[in-house]
C-alpha cells in the first residue's frame, strides 16, 4: 500500500528519532548503511523531508540529519504526504480512477474501513510515539 519511498522515509525518520538530536547528527552514509537503503535514494528522500521541515539538517563537517523535539511532533502522515502526495490515502486500492462510496470497486467495502483506521493512526500518533513503540517492540527497527 505504501510506496517504497514512504517506507524508507518512515524507517529513516524513526531511526533518527532514536539515534539523533541537536547535538548528534547522522550522515546519509550512516543512515544508508545502517538501514540498508541505497545512499542516493535515501539522500533524496531526506532532502525532501528536510525541505518540508519534517526533519532537520545542518551542513558542514559536523553536519548531518537529526530530529529536534519539534520534528518529533510530526505525524507519520506528514511524512507520507511529503513523499507520496497529500491525497495518497484517497486513492483506490485497486488503482481505479472513479472509486468512492457512491461508485465503489469490488474491494472498496473491505479496504475502506482499514484505510480509515490506519489513516487515523498515522495522523494522530507522533513520530516520537511510533519510535517509542517500535523501539520497545522490535528493538531498534529490528536491527
Amino acid at each position: 500500500m505504501l510506496s517504497n519511498a514512504s517506507k524508507y522515509s518512515i524507517k529513516a525518520v524513526l531511526f533518527l528519532a532514536e539515534k539523533s538530536n541537536e547535538n548528534t547528527k547522522l550522515s546519509v552514509q550512516i543512515i544508508a548503511d545502517t538501514l540498508k537503503i541505497p545512499k542516493p535514494f535515501i539522500a533524496k528522500l531526506l532532502q525532501q523531508l528536510s525541505k518540508a521541515k519534517i526533519i532537520s539538517s545542518t551542513k558542514g563537517p559536523n553536519g548531518g540529519f537529526f530530529l529536534s523535539e519539534t520534528d518529533k511532533k510530526h505525524s507519520i502522515c506528514d511524512i507520507i504526504e511529503v513523499i507520496d502526495g497529500p491525497n495518497f490515502f484517497e486513492g483506490c486500492f485497486m488503482g481505479l480512477s472513479k472509486c468512492n462510496e457512491e461508485n465503489p470497486c469490488s474491494v472498496h467495502p473491505i479496504v475502506a474501513q482499514f484505510k480509515e483506521k490506519i489513516l487515523h493512526q498515522f495522523k494522530e500518533k507522533t513520530v516520537d510515539d511510533f519510535a517509542t513503540e517500535v523501539y520497545l517492540h522490535d528493538g531498534l527497527l529490528g536491527l
